[in-house]
């Protein structure tokens, strides 16, 4: 949840109208509700993510906060590539927190800090 609640913040710093929460939850409406759709599309994501994490982490010798910094940034350099088809079909493509992703270097930042930052508090979180 962390991560949708700063996207305000980081597509000002970015300059890049890139929102995950709008990604998700306009893929499913675009009417009022794609912002809790979003939402509950990225936290059901992240849970996830976190059962995955708690299965590597419980496999691997590797200190929690580098395990899940790593992997969430691995989960970012092999999924971004999946941006061509968001380009190509998502129904709200060239909408608001929907802009171009594949050939965006400013996305692709966007998408590098969320992650890490995602990584990170995970990382913090599950530390033993």
């Amino acid at each position: 949840m962390v991560w949708g609640l700063q996207e305000p913040i980081d597509k000002r710093i970015f300059r890049c109208d890139y929102s995950d929460v709008a990604l998700l939850g306009k893929s499913v409406t675009r009417g009022a509700a794609w912002p809790v759709a979003g939402f509950g599309l990225h936290a059901v994501n992240g849970a996830i993510f976190g059962l995955v994490f708690y299965e590597a982490r419980e496999r691997a010798s590797v200190d929690p906060r580098r395990l899940a910094l790593g992997m969430a940034l691995a989960e970012h350099v092999a999924l971004f590539p999946l941006t061509y088809f968001v380009d190509r079909f998502h129904p709200a493509r060239g909408q608001s927190g929907v802009p171009r992703l594949f050939t965006n270097p400013r996305a692709f930042g966007q998408a590098t800090w969320r992650h890490a930052l995602f990584g990170a508090v995970l990382g913090r979180l599950t530390h033993r």
